[in-house]
């Protein structure tokens, strides 16, 4: 890639031509069943002609992208600019460049094509160049992270002495055991009751009777004796749950690694669809541990990382569920620290705790009431619902218990730790110097137990950390410790 060769306006490359009408007729199968299915019923087009549309489709689909889209680099900004009918033009100043992720999907790969994402940490700023040649996409994103990172000219130059390869240093990288992980992570779940939604509907597009199949199914039910069936149906839907979640993950992460190299940390992974993100270090302002309720039953968690102006919302997910202790060393790795996520947090105190079993009860116990009294009056029969009022305070005070043992924090050399979570245990690992400003509320509850929630507003990942039901002078102490020059003008 030349200097002449990018001041020019440049098409994307042409092999997107085989690859768009692909991917466009994925997207028509379902609305093609559909519609197929309408035209046995004597309701649609002509089998035909409707062929020759989806033919049509296809092959604009492929030209469309490919004879209206044009990009270069040239004045220091990239410019893309897309005219179909109208005119689109979006400009992004190559010294604002935050993100440059790489995606191909088994099409791009196939084709030896990928996606480039470029973002400057602003969402309206993004540009996408869908599909490039690999090779070019790579060297596309190597040039543009390093001219954000030191100001490159204002376009590659092509070396006679190639540069030496800068030194890379492996963080983590998959392996195959965590895959026992994924069924105690129920981030797919929600994917999983779509696919049953898409197939009642167009169950009910086909005209399935439905009535008829729950009538059938009773039956059957009655027939073999209800706990039987519902034997079968949790060890079917146990293995089934495995299988899916076991699968989605192979798919999602296969072949991860997670790299150091350039001044910058990089992730990719897949097994169909690849991804490779890009995070320079010097935006990396902390780390996440998330450890889910099912997930701390096998010793595992996840990590992410908290930067300014990359990742969805300032957050790039750099390990999917593993072990615990690999997710804490390489959390370490990445912080330039040992011992971040080892470290005791200092606890809030009774009135903390008496504060979580108050909001864990108040709403439990008023749900039981109102169960006892439908239950009293006769609306609910039998026993469950006595079940029910017995064991929701239980549940609200087991829930406040584990709030309170996940609160804490401490305040490092570095970095401010602090706990959280309800169901999911959370550690965040903040970097003092990422501290821009803090924010000290109280709500009229809080304030008649003299505790505060402190807020540490950063620029990188959801833009705060929240220390809740911390007490009011430890709350002060704790900004103060953190960040004297920030905060001493303002304490008397």
């Amino acid at each position: 890639m030349s200097t002449p060769d990018l001041e020019e306006w440049r098409r994307l490359d042409p092999r997107i031509m085989l690859m768009d009408p692909v991917r466009s007729g994925g997207r028509l199968v379902l609305p093609l069943v559909i519609a197929a299915i309408g035209i046995g019923r004597g309701d649609g087009l002509p089998g035909v002609l409707l062929g020759i549309v989806v033919l049509v489709v296809a092959a604009v689909a492929g030209v469309v992208p490919w004879a209206t889209t044009r990009w270069r680099i040239g004045d220091g900004r990239l410019v893309w600019r897309r005219r179909f009918i109208g005119q689109r033009l979006v400009t992004v100043s190559l010294d604002r460049v935050r993100s440059v992720d790489l995606e191909a999907t088994l099409f791009h790969r196939v084709l030896g094509l990928a996606k480039v994402d470029i973002g400057t940490g602003v969402d309206d700023e993004r540009i996408t160049l869908d599909s490039l040649a690999a090779a070019d996409a790579l060297a596309l994103r190597t040039w543009l992270l390093e001219r954000s990172r030191t100001g490159a000219p204002a376009a590659p130059q092509v070396q006679a002495v190639p540069a030496p390869a800068p030194q890379r240093e492996l963080l983590a990288e998959l392996d195959w055991s965590w895959v026992r992980f994924a069924p105690f992570s129920l981030g797919r779940l929600a994917v999983v009751a779509a696919a049953l939604g898409v197939l009642a509907q167009l169950g009910d597009d086909i005209g399935v009777d439905l009535e008829g199949v729950v009538q059938g199914t009773y039956d059957e039910v009655v027939r073999l004796g209800i706990l039987l069936v519902v034997v079968l149906l949790v060890v079917g839907g146990t293995v089934g749950w495995v299988l899916i979640a076991c699968a989605g993950y192979v798919l999602q992460w296969g072949e991860l690694v997670v790299a150091r190299e350039g001044g910058a940390v990089h992730v990719s992974a897949g097994l169909l669809t690849t991804r490779s993100t890009t995070v320079e270090e010097a935006r990396v302002r902390g780390v996440e541990l998330v450890e889910p309720v099912l997930m701390r039953l096998v010793r595992g968690a996840e990590l992410n990382a908290l930067s300014t102006g990359v990742g969805k919302g300032g957050t790039t997910k750099v390990l999917p569920p593993c072990p615990l202790e690999v997710a804490e060393q390489v959390g370490d790795r990445l912080l330039g620290v040992g011992g971040a996520f080892a470290t005791t947090l200092l606890r809030h105190g009774p009135a903390a705790r008496r504060r979580r079993h108050v909001r864990g009860l108040v709403p439990t116990v008023l749900a039981a009431v109102v169960v006892a009294v439908l239950a009293g009056s006769g609306v609910l029969t039998g026993w469950w619902p006595w079940l029910v009022v017995l064991a929701l305070p239980a549940l609200g005070a087991w829930l406040a218990e584990a709030s309170y043992r996940h609160l804490g924090h401490r305040l490092t050399p570095g970095h401010l730790v602090v706990g959280g979570g309800l169901l999911d245990r959370r550690r965040t690992v903040l970097e003092r110097d990422g501290i821009i400003g803090w924010v000290l509320t109280q709500t009229v509850f809080q304030r008649r137990v003299g505790l505060a929630t402190l807020v540490a507003t950063t620029a990188a990942g959801r833009e705060s950390v929240r220390v809740l039901d911390l007490p009011l002078a430890d709350a002060t102490a704790l900004a103060l410790d953190a960040t004297p020059e920030m905060v001493l003008p303002f304490v008397a």
